[in-house]
């Protein structure tokens, strides 16, 4: 719930339902949590799973330690992170990423992650995260594979194609 409420701040989504504390609900569409930043951090791939619980009672610890700090109630029946409003969130991952903060390499990184389960579905293949509906994707407006599951690209995204086509290349695109 943590690590949910900790991706949320970075990349904000709707809630899931009414009474979802992780989820601060102050965007519209799915977020970094729908977009599967808790499976993306989950996979050993990121050499960050070990770590999980650690960062997220160290996270629960520096929220506590900010309410405090700024005469603010906690509500005891969530993690102390997820008690804290969108707002006071948001202020915290700023402190915790500032330069010169002693863990700042640990939460830019957990917030990297944030980021590229959203805008690349990085634990997961293209194909199955348009089957699926990934909302980061779709957002982003990323581009979709053809009728034939290819992606190809009829416009150039800088208008103009970069270079000419060395006069090798096959028709499939290799250098001969």
């Amino acid at each position: 719930m943590t690590l949910e409420a900790f991706a949320d701040t970075i990349v904000p989504g709707e809630r899931r339902s009414p009474d979802d504390r992780a989820i601060a609900g102050v965007a519209s569409g799915g977020g970094a949590v729908a977009s599967g930043a808790i499976e993306l951090l989950e996979q050993p791939a990121g050499g960050i799973a070990d770590a999980l619980e650690g960062l997220a009672l160290t996270l629960n610890d520096h929220a506590e330690d900010y309410a405090e700090e700024r005469g603010l109630h906690l509500d005891d029946d969530v993690p102390a992170f997820v008690a804290l409003s969108y707002e006071h969130r948001a202020a915290l991952v700023q402190i915790l990423t500032t330069p010169g903060h002693p863990e700042k390499q640990l939460w830019v990184g957990l917030a990297l992650f944030s980021n590229m389960a959203f805008d690349s579905a990085a634990h997961m293949s293209t194909h199955d995260a348009f089957a699926a509906g990934h909302p980061g994707l779709l957002a982003i407006g990323y581009a979709r594979p053809d009728a034939d599951g290819l992606f190809r690209f009829p416009r150039f995204s800088y208008g103009r194609p970069l270079a000419r086509l060395h006069p090798d290349t096959t028709a499939t695109g290799s250098p001969a």
